[in-house]
């Protein structure tokens, strides 16, 4: 890419007050199609904030090995998951696209290398939420892969890179969940909002207080940190998409948590807002 390029890339995207930044604990797929507190609380908190021009999506589902970024007009929307009724399977979220946003976001990673990708679209970890926040589906989005063959710090150095967007009204959203353990869901209180064991409760009060203290070392070695964190995140791909919008926190942000609950006994639905 010349510079040429790279100036009109910049000037698609002109400076704005600086956007806030998400993270989104997704849940259960039916929140796609269900009225509980939790979508609630996701619109509530598109109304507090400004309607961004695009929006930069780092999802628990797409893992991939190397670093790839959506650059379709028309981004599809992914049923990646089985065993949920019609309903679900009927769903879509037809944002547009942004390849522009794609491309800017590649130059700002650099040098690490991001792959321009033409097949993937957006997947539930994205749309699901999206659905609540945007329900019109007006606004472009595109998503950023996690590389999951990296460590968490690697990730939070390359999210760092993208703050720049944050001053050019593009919404950075993670998208996953903290505690996140699926082999030991309580399935008979799957829709109980409070039910956590003991520690599912032990993780969320850590993790909590780690984010509202800024204390990133310990987000980021969140293994060593005992069983409780250790069942929390038994791997790391819900998690992941945490440390990219805590990434995005500078000295004079605010940091706030919203849909700070348990369900089922393994799983945490705690969103942040940052800004």
């Amino acid at each position: 890419m010349n510079l040429n390029e790279l100036s009109n890339i910049s000037n698609d995207f002109k400076n704005t007050e600086k956007m806030p930044v998400l993270f989104l604990g997704h849940g259960s797929p039916m929140n796609a199609i269900e009225e509980n507190i939790f979508v609630q609380g996701f619109r509530d908190i598109a109304k507090e904030i400004p309607k961004p021009n695009a929006i930069l999506c780092i999802s628990a589902h797409w893992l991939t090995e190397g670093t790839f970024v959506t650059a379709m007009e028309n981004p599809k929307t992914i049923h990646d998951f089985y065993g949920f009724p019609k309903e679900l399977f009927d769903v879509q979220y037809p944002a547009k696209g942004n390849p522009e946003l794609a491309k800017e976001t590649k130059e700002l990673l650099l040098p690490n290398f991001v792959e321009e990708d033409q097949s993937w679209g957006l997947d539930h970890g994205a749309w699901s939420v999206l659905k609540h926040l945007y329900p019109n589906a007006d606004i472009p989005v595109i998503q950023l892969s996690i590389d999951y063959h990296k460590p968490t710090q690697y990730h939070y150095d390359l999210a760092k890179k993208l703050e720049k967007l944050r001053h050019k009204g593009i919404l950075i959203i993670g998208s996953g969940n903290i505690v996140h353990n699926l082999r030991m869901i309580d399935w008979r209180n799957i829709h109980s909002i409070g039910s956590g064991w003991d520690w599912a409760i032990e993780a969320r009060e850590k993790t909590n207080n780690w984010i509202l203290d800024g204390n990133i070392q310990n987000l980021l070695d969140y293994q060593k940190h005992g069983s409780a964190m250790q069942n929390a995140v038994p791997t790391p791909d819900h998690y992941l998409p945490l440390i990219y919008s805590l990434a995005l926190k500078d000295k004079t942000d605010e940091i706030s948590l919203f849909n700070d609950e348990l369900i089922g006994g393994s799983l945490s639905m705690t969103s942040v807002r940052i800004g």
